[in-house]
């Protein structure tokens, strides 16, 4: 496990306190959370950009159309 300071403003560091505490979690297990949240996110990023760049253009416009159509029925 490793150690990560941080400096961020007294205002934020109270923000984030409060967030903690309505959360009944620790300010290190809320800032555990949020990286896991940041980082899936960003994994998720990384795997959509991936397939768009592999992906066939004309399929994911079909995809769309076929969204749109099912969507759009009233």
């Amino acid at each position: 496990m490793a150690t990560l300071t941080i400096r961020i403003p007294d205002e934020k560091h109270n923000r984030l306190k409060a967030l903690a505490k309505h959360r009944h979690v620790s300010i290190n297990r809320l800032i555990d959370e949020l990286s896991t949240q940041a980082l899936a996110e960003f994994d998720s990023e990384v795997r959509f950009r991936m397939l768009a760049a592999n992906g066939d253009p004309v399929r994911g416009l079909e995809l769309l159309d076929k969204l749109d159509s099912h969507f759009s029925k009233g």
